[in-house]
């Protein structure tokens, strides 16, 4: 899959004056139906390379890691016309009472203050082929909510200039991440939330840095025990889900002969696979940003003691409508690794971020505030 960095290169060609999109197709002369299709896509790139253009825009004025993120500033857009909530996403499905569009500070439960919480640093880590992009709307909610939030770009993934191919180790995957954790203030400590892969990511974090990471959360995440890799996780549901192994195109960058080094997901399975349930805008992003996963990482088996990893609190958060990670493997991996306490996201699909971001921030502030 494309890289969104390469989609912000200039164009060699038909390097006219500046017009809106609407001027530009709306003054285009009749086309065939191949034609309208191609101005068609060419209206979803643009409007995906704007978006990682205000990404990057923000990345300045916030205090990340190599990380990006779409938020309106004090949660207005043109779009809403001043009002405190997100925009409402462009799904044709009924908003769910689940997933209410509620003002940030009602999903902040009454009497809590975010200053004197242990911890009110969240550190988000996106699972694999996806960046800090995915998690816009959770960054924006959790910001006018009085939060502190870093996303994190891993390695080769999102705005992160480097070859997945080359990816060789989950250490290398990880590197933004533990430098990110490394580099933090003597006595501060975050909490970790992982999605899909990235629940790995954050479990070789939490081994490194144990007094660094205040409670880690998992989001339909790979929740690996003592010995074990992410691909002897996913090796659980053989046979249980066919979607899967549909979607992933192996790349065999070192030769047909040597281990595969990386994999795509194909793009007319995403929705089914990854986005079930989530609005077609959120689809269409991701569809022109996710890039390649490195196979190595997958492959690589965890070494997490109890005096270190063990210590860290432990919380999981279930996606009822996951086609990528089904609930029969989500409980495999809390069953065999029982957290703290598990929590159920109703409606959600694989990217609750996109599908139920309400609930899932409602999910993410009552976890800040556990004692």
């Amino acid at each position: 899959m494309g890289n969104l960095c390469a989609l912000l290169k200039p164009k060699q060609q038909n390097q006219q004056p500046f017009t809106s999109k609407k001027q530009r197709y709306s003054n285009a002369p009749s086309t065939s139906r191949r034609e309208k299709k191609k101005l068609d896509d060419a209206m979803i790139r643009e409007q995906a390379i704007a978006a990682a253009l205000l990404y990057k825009q923000h990345q300045q004025n916030q205090q990340f890691d190599r990380s990006s993120s779409l938020r309106y500033p004090n949660g207005v857009s043109k779009r809403n016309n001043g009002s405190n909530s997100l925009p409402r996403s462009s799904s044709s499905r009924a908003r769910s009472l689940t997933d209410p569009l509620l003002q940030p500070h009602q999903l902040i439960n009454q009497g809590i203050k975010v200053d004197d919480l242990e911890t009110n640093h969240f550190v988000l880590v996106h699972g694999g082929g996806f960046g800090a992009w995915c998690w816009y709307k959770t960054i924006a909610l959790l910001e006018e909510s009085g939060y502190k939030v870093a996303a994190i770009d891993l390695t080769g993934s999102g705005v992160h200039s480097f070859d997945t191919n080359n990816i060789t180790s989950l250490s290398q995957y990880v590197k933004p991440l533990t430098d990110f954790l490394e580099n933090l203030p003597e006595g501060k400590k975050v909490i970790l939330v992982g999605h899909d892969f990235g629940g790995a990511c954050i479990s070789f974090a939490m081994e490194l840095f144990p007094l660094k990471i205040s409670k880690a959360i998992f989001i339909a995440a790979a929740m690996p025990t003592n010995g074990q890799s992410t691909l002897d996780i996913v090796s659980q549901q053989a046979g249980s889900n066919d979607l899967m192994p549909k979607a992933q195109n192996f790349l065999y960058s070192n030769g047909n002969d040597r281990p595969p080094t990386a994999f795509d997901l194909d793009k007319s399975l995403l929705k089914d696979l990854l986005f079930n349930q989530s609005p077609t805008k959120d689809v269409a992003l991701a569809s022109v940003s996710m890039r390649s996963v490195p196979f190595a990482p997958v492959l690589e088996k965890l070494s997490l003691s109890d005096p270190k990893y063990g210590t860290v609190r432990r919380f999981y958060i279930k996606t009822l409508e996951d086609n990528a990670i089904p609930t029969a493997l989500q409980e495999n991996m809390i069953n065999a690794s029982p957290p703290e306490k598990v929590f159920h996201l109703k409606g959600a699909d694989h990217s609750p971020f996109f599908s139920k971001p309400q609930a899932l921030h409602k999910l993410l502030v009552e976890i800040s505030t556990i004692l």
